[in-house]
Protein backbone atom coordinates (compact mmCIF):
# COMPACT_ATOMS: atom_id res chain seq x y z
CA UNK A 1 0.00 0.00 0.00
CA UNK A 2 3.11 2.76 0.63
CA UNK A 3 4.21 1.27 -3.05
CA UNK A 4 0.79 2.39 -4.61
CA UNK A 5 0.64 5.79 -2.49
CA UNK A 6 4.06 6.64 -3.33
CA UNK A 7 3.67 6.04 -7.33
CA UNK A 8 0.37 8.14 -7.16
CA UNK A 9 2.34 10.90 -5.18
CA UNK A 10 5.15 11.04 -6.88
CA UNK A 11 3.18 10.98 -10.52
CA UNK A 12 1.14 13.87 -9.44
CA UNK A 13 4.00 15.81 -8.91
CA UNK A 14 5.49 14.93 -12.42
CA UNK A 15 2.33 15.91 -14.05
CA UNK A 16 2.59 19.61 -11.78
CA UNK A 17 5.74 20.19 -12.99
CA UNK A 18 4.61 19.40 -16.66
CA UNK A 19 1.66 21.72 -16.23
CA UNK A 20 2.79 24.32 -13.86
CA UNK A 21 5.99 25.04 -15.17
CA UNK A 22 7.39 23.56 -18.68
CA UNK A 23 4.58 23.36 -20.98
CA UNK A 24 3.70 26.85 -20.22
CA UNK A 25 7.38 28.05 -21.54
CA UNK A 26 7.66 25.25 -24.24
CA UNK A 27 10.20 23.71 -21.87
CA UNK A 28 10.52 19.81 -22.89
CA UNK A 29 10.68 17.09 -19.96
CA UNK A 30 12.72 14.25 -20.47
CA UNK A 31 11.88 11.18 -22.78
CA UNK A 32 8.90 10.06 -23.88
CA UNK A 33 7.01 12.96 -21.76
CA UNK A 34 9.31 15.34 -23.84
CA UNK A 35 8.48 13.86 -27.23
CA UNK A 36 4.83 13.73 -25.93
CA UNK A 37 4.86 17.76 -25.23
CA UNK A 38 6.20 18.21 -28.74
CA UNK A 39 3.66 16.56 -30.74
CA UNK A 40 1.06 18.23 -28.05
CA UNK A 41 2.28 21.45 -28.93
CA UNK A 42 2.50 20.97 -32.67
CA UNK A 43 -1.27 19.05 -33.17
CA UNK A 44 -4.43 19.69 -31.62
CA UNK A 45 -4.02 16.27 -30.05
CA UNK A 46 -3.92 16.41 -26.17
CA UNK A 47 -0.45 15.64 -24.32
CA UNK A 48 -1.65 13.23 -22.05
CA UNK A 49 -3.20 11.03 -24.29
CA UNK A 50 -0.13 11.29 -26.66
CA UNK A 51 1.93 10.60 -23.85
CA UNK A 52 -0.04 7.36 -22.56
CA UNK A 53 -0.09 5.77 -26.21
CA UNK A 54 3.90 5.98 -26.85
CA UNK A 55 4.44 4.41 -23.54
CA UNK A 56 2.35 0.90 -24.34
CA UNK A 57 5.58 -0.72 -26.41
CA UNK A 58 7.75 0.17 -23.67
CA UNK A 59 5.32 -1.08 -21.16
CA UNK A 60 5.20 -4.29 -22.84
CA UNK A 61 8.99 -4.82 -22.94
CA UNK A 62 8.94 -3.72 -19.12
CA UNK A 63 6.80 -6.57 -19.05
CA UNK A 64 8.45 -9.38 -20.41
CA UNK A 65 12.08 -8.21 -18.57
CA UNK A 66 11.58 -6.58 -15.30
CA UNK A 67 8.26 -8.58 -14.30
CA UNK A 68 4.31 -7.94 -13.26
CA UNK A 69 4.88 -5.97 -10.31
CA UNK A 70 7.32 -3.32 -11.88
CA UNK A 71 4.80 -3.17 -14.57
CA UNK A 72 1.47 -2.35 -12.46
CA UNK A 73 3.14 0.20 -10.25
CA UNK A 74 4.53 1.90 -14.22
CA UNK A 75 0.84 1.70 -15.87
CA UNK A 76 -0.44 3.10 -12.13
CA UNK A 77 2.23 5.99 -12.81
CA UNK A 78 1.52 6.39 -16.68
CA UNK A 79 -2.30 6.66 -15.89
CA UNK A 80 -2.17 8.93 -13.24
CA UNK A 81 0.11 11.28 -15.01
CA UNK A 82 -1.53 11.21 -18.41
CA UNK A 83 -4.73 12.13 -16.70
CA UNK A 84 -3.13 15.11 -15.03
CA UNK A 85 -1.84 16.44 -18.10
CA UNK A 86 -5.29 16.17 -19.46
CA UNK A 87 -6.93 17.63 -15.96
CA UNK A 88 -4.82 19.97 -14.46
CA UNK A 89 -4.76 23.65 -15.93
CA UNK A 90 -1.84 24.67 -18.06
CA UNK A 91 -0.86 27.73 -15.87
CA UNK A 92 2.33 29.37 -16.08
CA UNK A 93 2.94 29.88 -12.05
CA UNK A 94 6.37 31.95 -12.99
CA UNK A 95 6.56 34.57 -15.47
CA UNK A 96 10.43 33.83 -15.95
CA UNK A 97 11.33 30.92 -18.62
CA UNK A 98 14.51 29.86 -16.41
CA UNK A 99 13.00 29.80 -12.75
CA UNK A 100 10.47 27.26 -14.59
CA UNK A 101 12.88 25.24 -15.92
CA UNK A 102 14.92 24.83 -12.57
CA UNK A 103 12.01 24.22 -10.53
CA UNK A 104 9.82 22.21 -13.15
CA UNK A 105 13.15 19.87 -13.34
CA UNK A 106 13.22 19.92 -9.64
CA UNK A 107 10.07 18.74 -9.12
CA UNK A 108 9.91 16.55 -11.77
CA UNK A 109 13.15 14.94 -10.69
CA UNK A 110 11.35 14.53 -7.15
CA UNK A 111 8.42 12.86 -8.47
CA UNK A 112 10.29 10.12 -10.32
CA UNK A 113 13.28 9.73 -7.78
CA UNK A 114 9.77 8.64 -5.78
CA UNK A 115 8.43 6.62 -8.57
CA UNK A 116 11.48 4.75 -8.58
CA UNK A 117 11.84 4.31 -5.10
CA UNK A 118 7.81 2.59 -4.68
CA UNK A 119 9.32 -0.02 -7.59
CA UNK A 120 7.89 1.60 -10.21
CA UNK A 121 8.58 4.00 -13.04
CA UNK A 122 6.98 6.73 -15.07
CA UNK A 123 7.10 4.81 -18.65
CA UNK A 124 8.99 5.75 -21.30
CA UNK A 125 13.30 6.09 -21.47
CA UNK A 126 12.59 5.50 -17.54
CA UNK A 127 11.97 1.50 -18.41
CA UNK A 128 14.68 1.30 -20.61
CA UNK A 129 17.02 2.87 -18.16
CA UNK A 130 15.44 -0.26 -15.97
CA UNK A 131 16.49 -2.53 -18.14
CA UNK A 132 20.16 -1.47 -18.74
CA UNK A 133 20.52 -0.87 -15.22
CA UNK A 134 19.79 -4.96 -13.96
CA UNK A 135 23.32 -5.41 -16.90
CA UNK A 136 25.48 -2.61 -15.71
CA UNK A 137 26.00 -0.64 -13.19
CA UNK A 138 24.69 2.73 -14.66
CA UNK A 139 23.63 6.06 -13.06
CA UNK A 140 19.71 6.40 -13.93
CA UNK A 141 19.78 10.59 -13.82
CA UNK A 142 23.07 10.56 -16.27
CA UNK A 143 21.82 7.66 -18.78
CA UNK A 144 18.36 9.77 -18.83
CA UNK A 145 20.25 13.21 -19.64
CA UNK A 146 22.16 11.38 -22.35
CA UNK A 147 19.66 9.75 -23.78
CA UNK A 148 17.36 12.99 -24.01
CA UNK A 149 20.13 14.58 -26.14
CA UNK A 150 17.88 13.67 -29.30
CA UNK A 151 14.58 15.44 -27.45
CA UNK A 152 16.72 18.72 -26.89
CA UNK A 153 17.96 18.72 -30.33
CA UNK A 154 14.04 18.56 -31.80
CA UNK A 155 12.93 21.07 -29.15
CA UNK A 156 16.00 23.44 -31.32
CA UNK A 157 14.39 22.99 -34.38
CA UNK A 158 10.93 22.63 -33.63
CA UNK A 159 10.46 25.94 -31.82
CA UNK A 160 13.83 27.75 -31.04
CA UNK A 161 17.42 27.28 -29.47
CA UNK A 162 16.04 29.23 -26.25
CA UNK A 163 13.90 26.17 -25.59
CA UNK A 164 16.14 23.96 -26.41
CA UNK A 165 18.46 25.43 -23.87
CA UNK A 166 16.25 25.74 -21.16
CA UNK A 167 15.03 22.38 -21.56
CA UNK A 168 18.65 21.07 -21.48
CA UNK A 169 18.50 22.84 -18.14
CA UNK A 170 15.55 21.20 -16.98
CA UNK A 171 16.83 17.51 -18.03
CA UNK A 172 19.59 18.10 -16.25
CA UNK A 173 18.13 19.13 -12.87
CA UNK A 174 15.71 16.27 -12.93
CA UNK A 175 18.44 14.00 -13.87
CA UNK A 176 20.53 15.22 -10.97
CA UNK A 177 17.49 15.21 -8.28
CA UNK A 178 16.83 11.83 -9.67
CA UNK A 179 20.44 10.58 -8.62
CA UNK A 180 19.84 12.39 -5.31
CA UNK A 181 16.62 10.76 -4.79
CA UNK A 182 17.13 7.01 -6.11
CA UNK A 183 20.69 5.53 -4.92
CA UNK A 184 19.51 1.47 -5.43
CA UNK A 185 22.01 0.93 -8.34
CA UNK A 186 25.07 2.36 -6.05
CA UNK A 187 27.23 0.21 -4.51
CA UNK A 188 29.06 -0.32 -1.47
CA UNK A 189 32.04 -2.27 -0.62
CA UNK A 190 31.67 -2.86 3.31
CA UNK A 191 35.75 -3.73 4.91
CA UNK A 192 34.05 -5.27 8.38
CA UNK A 193 37.77 -6.07 11.39
CA UNK A 194 36.19 -8.17 13.97
CA UNK A 195 36.89 -10.75 16.62
CA UNK A 196 33.69 -12.51 16.41
CA UNK A 197 33.87 -13.53 12.60
CA UNK A 198 32.53 -16.23 12.41
CA UNK A 199 29.62 -15.64 14.00
CA UNK A 200 29.48 -11.96 11.56
CA UNK A 201 30.02 -14.44 8.60
CA UNK A 202 26.88 -16.90 9.61
CA UNK A 203 24.58 -13.19 10.59
CA UNK A 204 25.08 -12.10 7.42
CA UNK A 205 25.11 -14.95 5.33
CA UNK A 206 21.77 -16.01 6.74
CA UNK A 207 20.37 -12.43 6.09
CA UNK A 208 21.58 -10.92 2.73
CA UNK A 209 22.05 -12.65 -0.55
CA UNK A 210 25.72 -10.99 -0.82
CA UNK A 211 28.65 -13.11 -0.84
CA UNK A 212 31.68 -12.78 1.49
CA UNK A 213 34.83 -13.32 1.48
CA UNK A 214 37.13 -13.94 4.24
CA UNK A 215 41.10 -12.09 4.76
CA UNK A 216 43.43 -12.47 7.16
CA UNK A 217 44.29 -9.50 9.17
CA UNK A 218 47.03 -8.18 12.00
CA UNK A 219 46.89 -5.36 14.37
CA UNK A 220 49.91 -3.17 13.13
CA UNK A 221 50.25 -2.22 16.86
CA UNK A 222 48.94 -4.46 18.76
CA UNK A 223 50.03 -7.47 16.42
CA UNK A 224 46.84 -9.18 17.23
CA UNK A 225 45.40 -11.56 14.76
CA UNK A 226 42.04 -9.88 13.08
CA UNK A 227 39.76 -11.41 10.74
CA UNK A 228 38.05 -9.06 7.57
CA UNK A 229 34.96 -9.53 6.08
CA UNK A 230 34.75 -7.90 2.74
CA UNK A 231 31.41 -7.79 0.97
CA UNK A 232 29.26 -5.63 -1.60
CA UNK A 233 26.14 -4.51 -1.11
CA UNK A 234 23.42 -1.76 -2.73
CA UNK A 235 22.54 1.34 -1.49
CA UNK A 236 19.50 0.41 0.22
CA UNK A 237 20.70 -2.90 1.81
CA UNK A 238 23.16 -0.22 4.33
CA UNK A 239 20.83 0.21 7.23
CA UNK A 240 19.64 -2.86 7.84
CA UNK A 241 23.72 -4.25 7.65
CA UNK A 242 25.00 -1.96 9.66
CA UNK A 243 22.36 -2.97 12.34
CA UNK A 244 23.58 -6.77 11.75
CA UNK A 245 26.80 -5.51 12.45
CA UNK A 246 26.49 -3.97 15.24
CA UNK A 247 24.33 -6.19 16.84
CA UNK A 248 26.50 -9.19 16.54
CA UNK A 249 29.60 -7.26 17.41
CA UNK A 250 29.46 -3.54 18.90
CA UNK A 251 33.31 -3.52 18.88
CA UNK A 252 33.53 -3.99 14.93
CA UNK A 253 35.41 -1.38 12.96
CA UNK A 254 33.45 -0.94 9.66
CA UNK A 255 34.93 0.98 6.70
CA UNK A 256 32.25 1.60 3.93
CA UNK A 257 33.47 2.97 0.72
CA UNK A 258 31.29 3.77 -2.93
CA UNK A 259 32.22 1.12 -5.25
CA UNK A 260 32.66 2.49 -8.95
CA UNK A 261 31.99 -0.58 -10.29
CA UNK A 262 31.35 -4.37 -10.10
CA UNK A 263 32.51 -7.43 -12.49
CA UNK A 264 31.28 -10.61 -12.35
CA UNK A 265 28.51 -11.90 -10.28
CA UNK A 266 26.68 -9.54 -8.45
CA UNK A 267 22.64 -9.36 -7.63
CA UNK A 268 21.25 -6.61 -8.83
CA UNK A 269 17.59 -7.46 -9.37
Amino acid sequence: MRSFFGVVFGSLLVALAFNLFLIPHKILSSGISGIAIIIGILTPLNTGVVNFVLNVPLLIAGYIWLGRRFVLHTVLSVIVISAGLYFLPVRALATESLLSSLFGGVIAGVGIGIILNSHGSSGGFDILGMLLSRKRDISLGSFLIALNAVVLIASGFFFNWDAALNSLLSIYVTGYVIDMIHTKHRKLTLMIVTNKAEEMRDTLLNSLVRGITLLEGEGAYSSEKKRVLMTVISRDELMGIKSLISHTDPQAFVNITETVEVLGLFRRG
